[in-house]
């Protein structure tokens, strides 16, 4: 199971492509709860590459300050690929920087349905240019659920970033 520590080492492998890239970061986080965010602001320097972090909790948060439309949100439900996809998009287009995660989950004890169990969540990952999207369901507690969710986005991230150095 994954650590804040390992939390801690990916959030510094980004900040290290970011700034060799030079290239700004904005977040996108629902069940996370700006856990993100803290890892990256956790580094000092970190102003150099991270430009700003959302935390969309509620549904109207997600409409209200990145632009998900609210007939997503209702039509796919909160925690669905489209919405983190909206949510990586909005993310950009609501800040200065060239690349955003997006993370929407449900991390428990509740919550969960058949449809979308405990543990299912939603990622986002952006470019401008290109949106990657995948969900995962991971197992857990709550507190093991939100850091594999935040792993899994940093992780995400850096292949992003790989991706756009070739």
């Amino acid at each position: 199971m994954p650590t804040d520590s390992v939390v801690h080492q990916l959030a510094i492998r980004v900040g290290n492509k970011l700034r060799d890239g030079r290239l700004m970061l904005a977040t996108a986080e629902s069940c996370t709860g700006g856990m993100v965010a803290t890892a990256i602001t956790d580094i000092s320097g970190s102003s150099g590459w991270f430009e700003r972090g959302f935390v969309t909790y509620s549904n109207l948060a997600k409409s209200e300050m990145i632009g998900v439309p609210p007939e997503m949100i209702e039509k796919f439900g909160a925690v669905s690929e489209p919405v983190a996809r909206e949510m990586a998009e909005g993310a950009l287009r609501n800040s200065r920087a060239q690349v955003s995660l997006s993370i929407t989950g449900v991390a428990g004890p509740g919550g969960g349905s058949p449809e979308k169990p405990v543990g299912m969540v939603s990622f986002g990952w952006s470019n401008r240019l290109h949106t990657t999207v995948e969900t995962l369901v991971f197992k857990g507690d709550r507190e093991q659920i939100r850091v594999q969710a935040a792993v899994h986005a940093l992780r995400g991230l850096l292949a992003l970033l790989d991706e756009q150095e070739h």
